[in-house]
């Protein structure tokens, strides 16, 4: 019996440190999902606390990198050194964490070693904050993409210490409230592909040392108060795809430079105060699908070069005082959908070939000086529709023929037409008779006369 026993309880021992032994994660598994260097951690939930408040983030995300634990908005790789690093953060709105009332911009995040990405949207709406960057502080050496959109309470400049983020590419600096001008030490980031300032309120010249932004393929400065010229440097950005300075207060013409941009595909200069002529190498940018310049002081004649950009789908020239006749080349824009030259001087005849561009859905020449016979078949007339304005227009006329195909704010030939709008003729049987239009005239008259003696008594 006791050699029994005795036999029994080492197995069963055994057995139940086996249990124990299968039931728990190996210690390298475990690991392997909470490892994090502290501080990283730590900065990290900082951070957290210093942004948003949707959660208590250190007590029910211990481990933010765990998988099956981590927060929406945060992403995390492996290193080399076999521990977990965020390499990405997204704030600002849901399903990603939302910022509190009080949150400020965080200048921790620079400090985290292995940092990609990070976006702050809609983040910073009440509290007044600024980007600060602690140049001696910045580890943050792998961050690629730092994009700030619409946040109002974000002031300031922008601080000339980005540019130590060496390996950044795109920069979203976009619908604050960020002022002063734009540090020439940003025109230093020479990885830069994406530099997009829209909707501040920066000032200044655009700076010449733009050029050095050799791999620069998006540049947008929209809406924003820059005045002067657009610097010649311009064109040394070879591989640039979008160029957009509209609605600001830049002056001088498009320098000649622009021909040296041969992947330039959108290119859009409106509400300036540009002026003077076109460069001589317009022709030479192929690659030009996208031309937006309204309101700008050109008046001048259109330029014909614009007819040999065959690429071309949308031509926006409206309210610039330009002056003389629309060139026929423009008829050779096959692939046009959208052509604005409203608000102008323009004079002579609508081109005829107008009538064969068959992907154009919108076209504006009101409030010119153009005459003659509107060259549109009744096919072409439906197919703009609405999408179509003549008006404004006295020498323009439409062919009988066509004149019950749409409104497009044009008389019909050979009718007394005013106000320049188009009358739609009645149908035979709609038309009322000059013994209805009496009847009806005396009618109403009888109507005024009883009110008149009605009141009287």
């Amino acid at each position: 019996m006791y050699c029994s026993f005795s036999f029994s309880f080492p197995l069963l021992l055994l057995l139940i440190m086996s249990i124990l032994f299968l039931s728990t994660p190996s210690a390298s598994t475990n690991q392997q999902s909470t490892n994090m260097d502290p501080h990283e951690l730590e900065t990290l939930f900082k951070i957290m606390e210093t942004v948003s408040s949707d959660q208590n983030w250190r007590i029910l995300h211990p481990y933010p990198c765990k998988p099956g634990s981590s927060w929406l908005g945060i992403e995390c790789k492996n290193g080399v050194d076999n521990k977990s690093h965020v390499t990405r953060l997204d704030f600002g709105t849901r399903p990603n964490p939302t910022c509190k009332p009080t949150a400020t911009f965080p200048n921790l995040i620079f400090q985290l070693p292995n940092l990609e990405s990070v976006f702050f949207i809609q983040c910073f709406t009440h509290s007044r904050t600024r980007i600060s960057v602690s140049r001696n502080r910045l580890l943050s050496t792998s961050l690629q993409q730092l994009s700030l959109r619409s946040n109002p309470s974000l002031i300031g400049s922008i601080p000339s210490q980005l540019s130590s983020l060496k390996s950044l590419q795109v920069l979203t600096l976009s619908q604050n409230s960020l002022i002063g001008q734009i540090p020439v030490q940003i025109f230093s980031m020479s990885f830069l592909v994406h530099l997009d300032l829209t909707y501040n309120k920066l000032t200044g010249n655009v700076p010449d040392q733009i050029g050095n932004l050799q791999n620069l393929v998006g540049l947008d400065l929209s809406y924003n108060k820059f005045i002067g010229p657009i610097p010649d440097t311009i064109g040394q950005l070879g591989m640039l795809q979008k160029l957009d300075l509209s609605s600001n207060a830049i002056t001088g013409s498009i320098p000649e430079s622009i021909e040296n941009l041969p992947s330039l595909s959108f290119m859009a200069l409106s509400n300036n105060k540009l002026s003077g002529k076109f460069p001589k190498g317009l022709s030479k940018l192929q690659s030009l699908q996208y031309f937006l310049m309204d309101d700008n002081p050109m008046f001048i004649p259109l330029p014909v070069e614009f007819g040999q950009l065959k690429k071309l789908q949308e031509l926006r020239l409206a309210g610039s005082g330009y002056s003389g006749t629309i060139p026929s080349s423009y008829s050779q824009l096959l692939n046009l959908t959208t052509l604005s030259l409203q608000n102008n001087k323009l004079r002579g005849e609508i081109p005829v070939g107008f009538s064969s561009l068959s992907h154009i859905y919108h076209l504006n020449l009101s409030r010119n000086f153009l005459g003659g016979v509107v060259p549109f078949n009744s096919s072409f007339l439906k197919r703009l529709g609405r999408n179509l304005d003549l008006s404004g227009n006295p020498g323009l006329c439409l062919s009988p023929s066509e004149a019950d195909a749409v409104f497009i704010g044009v008389g019909v030939c050979g009718r007394n037409n005013t106000n320049n709008s188009i009358t739609m003729p009645f149908k035979k049987s709609e038309a009322p008779s000059g013994h209805n239009i009496s009847f009806f005239l005396v009618a109403a008259l009888g109507i005024v006369a009883f009110h008149y003696l009605f009141s009287l008594v």
